[in-house]
């Protein structure tokens, strides 16, 4: 159930509330606004507040309007008691793809140490809610469903594990680690959310590059965007397309990165300093 549906269903309980509301409302003034009126103790009964005596006005509703009062008073209890209560929220995490079977020959194995920086991106990316966008522009977020960590933190710690698990090169580290990396790498998030509509997509959009930290050129970039289909209609299954969606973008950078240390072998070097 989409955020929309969510409001739209709970603006309708509201209105329904309202009414339950206005019809006690309305309905008591009238059973205590009948039988005074009728018996005429309206005007005596200010003499008697004014003259400090005490009056007792007689009140009298009939077995069905009683029954009719309990009964709308009962529902609006059920209303409310349903508004009121908290929905549990739903946690989802993404898992990093599996690795080959069989360790890397000692001559795959890149002799550099890589450092992972974080990923930048919107601020919806750094909060732990879904993301869904539908009709051009408009986004939101589902209120309940949630990730267990920041999208830009998830996919970061995907990439880390998935260069430190390949055994293609000396060492990965993160970069808030004290060792020096020979190679920086980061990106930016662009898009990682559902796209709504006919059929539904999981869209995942981001740019790795990787920076020579001796000389501070960008040696290596690459841009992965694709929009996996989703099979079926609700969260779990635009999760675990997203999910889907990061393997193949982690595989893709991994394979890339190979490619081009293949391309430009780096000097064998001695082990990075702590």
């Amino acid at each position: 159930m989409t955020t929309e549906r969510m409001r739209n269903r709970k603006s309708f309980v509201n209105s329904i509330l309202a009414f339950v509301m206005d019809a006690v409302i309305l309905r008591s003034r009238r059973l205590l606004a009948g039988p005074i009126a009728d018996s005429g103790l309206v005007g005596k009964d200010l003499n008697r507040r004014a003259s400090g005596a005490q009056c007792a006005i007689p009140f009298s509703v009939t077995p069905l309007g009683r029954a009719a009062l309990t009964s709308t008073v009962a529902l609006l209890c059920i209303l409310c008691v349903g508004c009121g209560a908290a929905r549990p929220a739903s946690y989802y995490q993404l898992t990093p793809p599996s690795g080959n079977a069989a360790d890397p020959l000692p001559d795959n194995v890149y002799p550099v140490t890589i450092l992972v920086g974080p990923l930048t991106s919107s601020h919806l990316y750094r909060e732990d809610h879904i993301v869904y966008s539908s009709s051009g522009e408009n986004m939101g977020i589902y209120e309940y469903q949630r990730w267990v960590e920041p999208p830009a933190e998830m996919i970061q710690d995907v990439i880390f594990r998935s260069l430190r698990a390949s055994g293609r090169y000396r060492s990965v580290h993160s970069l808030h680690s004290s060792v020096r990396g020979d190679y920086l790498l980061h990106g930016h998030l662009y898009d990682f959310e559902e796209i709504s509509g006919s059929p539904m997509s999981a869209r995942l959009t981001l740019e790795l590059e990787m920076r020579d930290t001796k000389t501070g050129d960008t040696v290596w970039t690459h841009l992965y965007n694709h929009d996996e289909p989703v099979s079926g209609k609700d969260v779990s299954a635009v999760v675990a397309a997203l999910n889907r969606n990061v393997q193949r973008a982690t595989s893709e950078f991994t394979a890339s990165l190979a490619e081009y240390f293949s391309a430009h072998p780096p000097a064998t070097s001695s082990p990075a300093p702590q």
